[in-house]
């Protein structure tokens, strides 16, 4: 089965800010391309990209978007926390056997994302 995901674009207000946010929280570093109108930060696993354009706007209300985490839920949250993020959901147990945890944050723009472990 080809994955069920093609492509996720999660928008900034503060370009070079969302980018430093998930070099970090991700332990990557974001390739870059685009013009000072529109921008865009590329996951290296070809999933999605960090946007900045006039058609595209953050929002906590918006589409999650979850990722699994580098290391544990707990260290991740860390990093999110210290680039700006919060906590809205805290590690919680999924019910379903053997299906692991997942958080819900807000990034450095105020998108709510999923973290997977």
């Amino acid at each position: 089965m080809e994955k069920l995901i093609a492509w996720v674009e999660i928008p900034t207000a503060d370009f070079e800010r969302a980018v430093k946010f998930y070099n970090s929280v991700f332990k990557m570093e974001l390739p870059i391309c685009g013009d000072e109108n529109e921008k865009m930060a590329f996951f290296k696993t070809g999933e999605g990209a960090i946007v900045h354009s006039p058609y595209a706007k953050p929002s906590e209300n918006g589409v999650i978007v979850s990722f699994n985490v580098p290391d544990s839920i707990e260290e991740t949250i860390s990093r999110i926390e210290q680039g700006n993020g919060k906590v809205i959901i805290p590690k919680t147990k999924i019910e379903a056997e053997g299906k692991g945890y997942f958080a819900v944050c807000t990034d450095s723009e105020n998108n709510r994302i999923g973290l997977y472990e």
